[in-house]
This record gives C-alpha cells, sequence and structure tokens, in this order.
C-alpha cells in the first residue's frame, strides 16, 4: 500500500544501524552516552542503507575535541565527485560538560572510549559512546559462566513450574 505523497516519513522510532559486539565482550561498560557526529550527505545516505562498520573504530581526545576514528562507511555509489573518503575521522558532537567529564575518563589510566553502536533518531544519526576498562581473559570466562548459570536456573524454574 502506497503512502500519501505528502505524508512526512515516521522519525518517532529509533533504529539502530550498526552495533559493535565484540566491546561489550571485550570491555566493563562504566558509562554510555549518546552523541551526534559531524557528517556529509553521502555518509548520511551509506549509513541509511547500512553500509557502516564500526568493529575496528575507536574514539580518541585530540585538542578538546572528541573524534570516531577507524569507522568505515561505505562510498555512496550516486554521489559521483562529491564521495567522502571511506575511513575518515568524524568529529562527535556533545555538550562542553560530557565533553570534560569524557576527556578526565579517557585520560584515566585503563579506561578507553569505545562506540558502541550508531543509530538513527528522528532523522538524526547518533553514536552510542561507552567508557570502558578492557577485561582480562579470566573475566570474560566468569562472565560467561554466570550467564550460562542463570540461564540453567531459569530452565530448572521454568521446568518445574509446569
Amino acid at each position: 500500500m502506497a503512502k500519501h505523497p505528502e505524508s512526512k516519513p515516521d522519525y518517532s522510532l529509533s533504529r539502530v544501524v550498526c552495533r559493535n559486539r565484540k566491546a561489550r565482550h571485550d570491555y566493563e561498560l562504566l558509562e554510555q552516552l549518546e552523541c551526534g557526529i559531524a557528517l556529509r550527505g553521502s555518509e548520511v545516505k551509506s549509513i541509511r542503507n547500512n553500509k557502516i562498520a564500526i568493529e575496528d573504530a575507536y574514539v580518541r581526545v585530540e585538542n578538546g575535541e572528541i573524534w570516531l576514528i577507524g569507522a568505515d562507511i561505505a562510498e555512496y555509489p550516486q554521489a559521483t565527485y562529491l564521495n567522502h573518503d571511506p575511513k575518515r575521522q568524524r568529529k562527535l558532537l556533545m555538550h562542553r560538560r560530557e565533553m570534560a567529564k569524557f576527556a578526565r575518563a579517557a585520560d584515566q589510566k585503563g579506561l578507553t572510549l569505545v562506540p558502541l553502536d550508531i543509530h538513527l533518531t528522528r532523522g538524526f544519526v547518533k553514536v552510542q559512546v561507552a567508557i570502558a576498562r578492557g577485561q582480562k581473559e579470566y573475566d570474560k570466562r566468569d562472565k560467561i559462566r554466570k550467564q550460562v548459570d542463570q540461564q540453567e536456573m531459569r530452565q530448572a524454574i521454568r521446568r518445574s513450574g509446569r
């Protein structure tokens, strides 16, 4: 069924475009923040087509500004000569207070800034960034063991309730 030509697109829902699944496994997430990102038009079109990867991306503080580095946004084929560099650094947009807080956290030993996901909210591209601490291998194994134990307990409770 076709939409009415004068109707506006529905931006009320948020849609996750890309998720960094390794981040939740490799890091202990301490605090999260949603921030904007400075993009070019062809980059936005590519993101809307799910042509983005942030698995190898990280966030760095340079000269009081916060940058997303290593995110791969594929070129948009219809942009011709106005296309963008797929691996360029992109500036993250946030309030000064938040920027200062994240800059202090990034300076602390053992803490890093990690992009968790990129999503569309009301038509705007947003990045979920977290202050994180790297996990040791034994911490990862303990976390997996706890998850398996909790899952087995839930299954046992479900079986006994029948």
